[in-house]
């Protein structure tokens, strides 16, 4: 699956300037794109810490899209507020849950939740995690030297947080030895990260 990158309209600093999409997120992106296809008008976001549900939602938020981030942390007979509100005004809910499972204990919520449009963000394939490398060394300003992604992914953890803590090991250990990102700080940042055996792996 080739990757795109949707723009943010908004960024905070530090923040990403796009969305990478791949394998794992490609159908959540799809199914935003046409709200009027939900269930009740409601979708219920969940996925991998660091996935980028936020960021998702921050774009699905300037399509018009009525947001709630962090939706298990938030009060249940509001939430069931806010889903009838939506059912009156006709405008599309998404909700963003970090749990997985999200275990509702409200029954009336639990059973609109149920029967909303359920959404799941997951791993990335090696495409996509050399695409999320490479996107996460341009949020640091952090210059990769050529091949890093190739020598990386077949040997990171496949997660999202595990990417993110590889990449600024990578800015770390080049910083504090002022060098270029080349294999040696790769095999460290590796070794930092993933344990002193991962470098050999393949």
């Amino acid at each position: 699956m080739s990757q795109i990158a949707l723009p943010l309209e908004t960024r905070s600093q530090g923040d990403p300037a796009r969305i990478i999409v791949g394998n794992a997120n490609a159908g959540v992106v799809e199914a935003l794109s046409d709200p009027s296809s939900w269930p009740f008008r409601t979708a219920v976001l969940t996925g991998p810490p660091r996935s980028g549900k936020s960021l998702i939602g921050r774009w699905a938020s300037a399509q018009g899209i009525t947001v709630v981030d962090g939706a298990d942390s938030e009060d249940e007979t509001e939430l069931f507020h806010r889903w009838n509100a939506a059912q009156e005004s006709g405008a599309p809910l998404l909700l963003i849950a970090n749990a997985q499972p999200w275990n509702i204990t409200l029954p009336d919520l639990r059973s609109r939740m149920g029967g909303s449009l359920q959404l799941e963000i997951g791993e990335p394939d090696d495409e996509m995690a050399a695409e999320l490398i490479h996107a996460i060394a341009e949020q640091r300003s952090l210059s990769l030297a050529d091949g890093a992604a190739e020598y990386l992914v077949p040997r990171a953890v496949r997660s999202y947080q595990a990417i993110e803590r590889l990449v600024v090991a990578i800015d770390r250990i080049s910083l504090e030895r002022q060098v270029l990102t080349t294999m040696s700080v790769w095999r460290d940042a590796l070794e930092a990260t993933h344990g002193p055996d991962q470098h050999r792996l393949l």
